[in-house]
């Protein structure tokens, strides 16, 4: 499928997701978000990935918000479908991703950008990246996730801090505070995703699958049962099967 907003690139088990609007910092609109939605519909399905990356083009901006004139003259319903249709077509979608996605932060990640970047499973940040959620400098709250998954990345006191203050942080306070992995610079920090990607790209597919799910359920009264009935049905898959025989054999497993 070709996309206008978007490159999808494929590098071995790879896959690199860039937003390419730069001349609107890859602030996301509506198209974007459903050409998004597609590319990870697309890998979803694609055996051959392994892991995603996704990033913003040039070295200002990952994503800098929401395309806030698009929504300007909503009301209340409208705002309420505006919000769930992103949260079921995008945000909940990657984290519910059955191979991890890693957001590679290069640069500003506002609002919707921080969002987007707190759905996937790991982030990582250029040393000049700016985070936060602005929101209620507009009169909103954020919409795509942002009271709910900040708290349980950083905690509630550091969450109201950074909701009801709007304030950015630098990349370096983001990772004190477990909002991002790592800090690298802006040469280094595609080269470094990558590096993680292919780690992750070596194990087993179906167990990292089953862990993406365990985990997030982890804050749940399902969390536990998950975890037992996941680690229980591996037991009856090929990869369990390679991945023990390759350990008694001294040799690395071929998933």
């Amino acid at each position: 499928m070709s996309y206008e907003n978007i490159l999808l690139k494929k590098e071995d088990k790879i896959s690199i997701i860039t937003i390419n609007r730069p001349e609107s910092l890859n602030a996301l609109n509506a198209k974007t978000i459903r050409e998004l939605s597609s590319a990870f519909d697309e890998l979803n399905a694609d055996e051959s990935c392994r892991a995603i990356i996704i990033t913003g083009s040039g070295e200002k901006s990952f994503v800098a918000g929401a395309d806030i004139k698009e929504f300007s003259d909503f009301g209340q319903e409208k705002a309420e479908e505006l919000a769930r249709n992103g949260h079921n077509s995008l945000f909940n979608k990657i984290e519910n991703m059955n191979k991890p996605v890693i957001a590679a932060v290069n640069g500003f990640a506002l609002g919707g950008g921080l969002e987007l970047a707190m759905a996937c499973h790991i982030r990582y940040a250029s040393e000049n990246a700016k985070l936060g959620l602005p929101e209620v400098t507009l009169g909103l709250i954020p919409g795509y996730g942002g009271t709910q998954r900040l708290p349980k990345l950083v905690g509630k006191g550091i969450a109201n801090e950074m909701i009801f203050s709007a304030k950015m942080i630098p990349a370096q306070r983001a990772k004190e505070i477990g909002l991002v992995n790592e800090v690298y610079s802006i040469e280094e920090l595609l080269t470094k995703t990558k590096e993680l990607a292919s780690v992750i790209a070596k194990n087993s597919p179906m167990a990292i699958s089953k862990a993406i799910h365990a985990v997030n359920l982890s804050d749940t009264d399902n969390g536990f049962e998950t975890e037992i009935k996941s680690f229980g049905e591996l037991f009856d898959l090929e990869d369990k099967k390679e991945g023990v025989a390759a350990f008694i054999e001294k040799r690395k497993p071929n998933f």
